[in-house]
């Protein structure tokens, strides 16, 4: 929606119960007559218009803005999206459907609708199968799923078919995919480092936990870790990753492993699947040994992370910013889609303060 804010200051009026017609075409800068049509529905308007007449309306209070609003929703073209997202019993992807569905049905550019599937599979031909399916009601797609030629070829296939497919949170190397829409992970492997290595009590292990390396979000934070920590911490010695495979039970056992393993550890960087499990482990572990300082950082806010926050046993969280991340997402499969796109959002850092 138009935010009345970049309209020109001599444009703006101050609100007023008694705003009339000329009032509002002022403030949009339009003619008289186009209110009126977008009004009546005499002749279409275009939508970039349309909508900057209703905030003019709205701004002022003029009275039949509510008009102006129905107006504007039976112009709207009708458009399903669908979202391909991965376990339906992790807490950040069901907070995730919630916040694309809430962005598709708020969207000022359609009549939008979301089809949110979860994946009960994460094999290759697995995905490409639910995609295809997916696809049969949907105008434009957006899924969560681990690098694959074959998803590089199903992509390609619906491309052509003119169903732009998005890849979100992790990126993918098909070159046909509409964009990418998720965190800059260079940026959140580096974040991560500096918080561990500047809050250590002293140099020493960090240990490293990822669901598979087939996702590109969890291998380039890793990637990004180990270059801060050649560049800036060299007194640190980062240890080969542990795979968890997405799963908590599998996470709970290696983390339990490694602890036992090295005794030493100083940090520990949760930067994939499994968070449930390697955060059970911490807690037997520091409640064991509670004067053994351990840093631990991992993302995205969830009750269960939220919770190790405030408990002691996370010292940081980078999360997605879900409502501006699925916001974003939805105006680009939105509208027509030419160029591959790059939607990358700031995440957000809570620790135990500010939870």
């Amino acid at each position: 929606m138009t935010d009345m804010s970049n309209m020109p200051a001599s444009s703006q009026i101050p609100p007023s119960s008694r705003a009339t017609m000329a009032d509002v075409a002022r403030a949009a800068g339009v003619s008289p007559s186009t209110v009126d049509r977008v009004l009546n529905a005499r002749v279409p308007v275009r939508s970039d218009t349309a909508d900057r007449i209703h905030a003019a309306a709205q701004a002022l209070g003029y009275h039949p803005v509510g008009v102006i609003r129905a107006r504007l929703q039976e112009v709207r073209p009708k458009r399903t999206l669908g979202f391909l997202l991965q376990q339906r019993s992790s807490a950040f992807y069901s907070g995730l459907a919630d916040a694309l569905t809430t962005a598709t049905q708020a969207s000022a550019q359609m009549q939008g609708r979301a089809v949110v599937r979860f994946l009960g599979d994460t094999a290759p031909q697995a995905v490409c199968a639910q995609l295809a399916q997916l696809a049969q009601s949907c105008d434009a797609l957006a899924l969560v799923a681990a690098d694959h030629p074959h998803i590089h070829a199903a992509i390609a296939q619906l491309r052509a078919q003119g169903k732009p497919v998005f890849a979100l949170v992790s990126d993918l190397d098909a070159s046909e995919r509409a964009g990418y829409a998720g965190l800059d992970n260079r940026r959140v492997g580096r974040t991560a480092a500096g918080f561990i290595t500047r809050q250590a009590a002293q140099p020493g292990q960090i240990g490293i936990f990822v669901g598979s390396h087939r996702y590109q979000c969890q291998e380039l934070c890793e990637m990004s870790f180990r270059s801060y920590v050649r560049e800036h911490a060299p007194g640190f010695e980062v240890l080969e990753p542990v795979v968890t495979l997405e799963s908590d039970h599998y996470a709970q056992e290696a983390t339990r492993d490694l602890l036992q393993r090295y005794p030493d550890l100083v940090g520990v960087y949760v930067g994939g699947g499994g968070i449930d499990g390697v955060l059970q482990a911490l807690r037997d572990h520091v409640d064991r040994q509670p004067g053994v300082p351990l840093v631990a950082v991992a993302h995205d806010l969830t009750p269960t992370t939220r919770e190790a926050l405030v408990g002691g046993y996370l010292q940081a969280v980078l999360s997605h910013p879900l409502p501006l991340l699925a916001e974003r997402l939805v105006r680009a499969m939105a509208g027509p889609v030419s160029a591959a796109q790059q939607i990358v959002v700031p995440m957000d850092i809570h620790t135990p303060e500010s939870v």
